[in-house]
């Protein structure tokens, strides 16, 4: 999978304002995504999170805005503390009269040492398609 990105398209039933607000807002982003100290979608913000595949396995994330179009496009950094490498998340909203199209890009995962299976493709298409598929949607139509 060198270079190829991971793309998750669902279409959501809410306009694009609402997935926005989902997508950039810290207190509605802790329902479906990470629990963020802070979060302001500027351009050069910094944000960073935990998370890993257990309790007893956690990385931290460090991530920078990079690309802010509002109530259309987000695209942030997103790399490891202490290891080699940097990716690029963008989400891109589509609307579509009464819905909203979602696309997520995962760019850049290459970079990501070779060596430890954590950082392996198949654990973020898996962790994408979990984020976009259960938890965004069930905050959505919760919401």
């Amino acid at each position: 999978m060198d270079n190829i990105p991971i793309i998750v398209e669902r279409s959501f039933s809410t306009s694009p304002s609402k997935v926005w607000k989902a997508i950039t807002d810290k207190n509605e982003m802790k329902k479906w995504y990470f629990d963020l100290a802070e979060f302001k979608p500027e351009k050069g913000f910094k944000f960073q999170f935990r998370g890993g595949p257990s309790p007893e396995k956690q990385y931290l994330h460090l991530c920078e805005i990079t690309e802010v179009v509002p109530e259309k496009k987000l695209k942030y950094s997103w790399r490891y503390d202490g290891y080699a490498g940097n990716s690029f998340v963008t989400f891109e909203l589509f609307d579509q009269g009464n819905k909203t199209l979602l696309k997520l890009f995962h760019s850049g995962l290459e970079t990501f040492p070779k060596d430890n299976p954590d950082f392996a493709a198949e654990n973020f298409v898996k962790g994408w398609d979990h984020i976009i598929n259960v938890s965004l949607k069930q905050y959505l139509e919760q919401a």
